[in-house]
């Protein structure tokens, strides 16, 4: 397993973390699996999804604020980050993607995405693979 480490710099932001997933990957050597990706922070996660077009990012980011807005009255958690949390739980805290030959398994516009919601922050992920001999 390894960790990894994130530097954030907004409240809300999606890193790519794909490149360090694969390169995760191919120092284990393990060309057919399973590679998790977790992350143990409660207001950040880890989801899959486009990474071509910068703007699906920052319309999925807007909308998650309209779903879970930052300040809401009747939120009672102290800190006041309520919305992190619940963007977190919506995105989930992990993934897990195929290996074949070596390679990742996702679609042709298909990225790994850090997922920070209270931020900005030092975060870390976790990648673990597993072969399937």
């Amino acid at each position: 397993m390894k960790k990894i480490n994130v530097q954030t710099d907004r409240r809300d932001e999606m890193i790519d973390v794909t490149h360090e997933v694969h390169q995760y990957v191919r120092e284990t050597g393990i060309q057919n699996g399973t590679v998790i990706v977790y992350c143990p922070h409660t207001t950040a996660g880890i989801t899959i999804n486009e990474n071509a077009d910068p703007d699906v990012k920052r319309d999925m980011l807007r909308r998650l604020d309209e779903v879970f807005p930052w300040e809401h009255p009747k939120d009672r958690h102290m800190e006041g980050n309520t919305a992190a949390h619940m963007k977190a739980s919506y995105t989930g805290a992990s993934q897990h993607v195929p290996i074949d030959h070596g390679d990742l398994v996702l679609g042709t516009w298909q990225g790994i995405y850090f997922c920070e919601f209270d931020g900005p922050r030092h975060r870390h992920f976790y990648v673990q693979v597993s072969s399937n001999k």
